[in-house]
């Protein structure tokens, strides 16, 4: 719901829709949710040489990257561990600096901007740039 009164949020909000994740993360929670902005995952079809569609429309690779977002616990900006592995629902980890950048698991970089926008089951931390797990072998 918070995603969704969000304008900024409206590609994450397709994005989980495509990957069938609504209901999943509008569950008991609790939640935390690196909340990638609508200019992040432009920035990621550029990166990737794809179109939305055919993100929208790759639901594995959907999947697999938008669970990497998420923690199975609610973590207020205070409480955010330090140059520590950061386990996701996804499986893969993050580790997140004392300048609140996320060093994803492809060595890519990137920041949180907004933090502890509460929810009903969570919390969301905005970040300007979609993180990506581990790639497939």
């Amino acid at each position: 719901e918070l995603a969704l009164s969000n304008p900024d949020f409206s590609f994450l909000v397709e994005a989980l829709v495509a990957a069938d994740l609504v209901e999943t993360l509008s569950g008991p929670g609790p939640f935390t949710v690196f909340a990638p902005t609508n200019a992040a995952f432009d920035a990621l079809l550029i990166e990737l040489g794809i179109t939305k569609e055919e993100l929208l429309a790759d639901v594995p690779l959907l999947t697999n990257v938008l669970t990497y977002h998420v923690l199975t616990s609610t973590v207020l900006a205070a409480d955010v561990p330090i140059d520590q592995p950061i386990t996701t629902l996804q499986g893969s980890s993050f580790v997140v600096d004392a300048g609140f950048v996320i060093t994803d698991a492809q060595d890519r970089s990137s920041s949180i901007v907004a933090t502890n926008l509460q929810g009903i089951n969570g919390v969301i931390h905005t970040i300007d740039r979609v993180l990506l797990p581990e790639a497939p072998n």
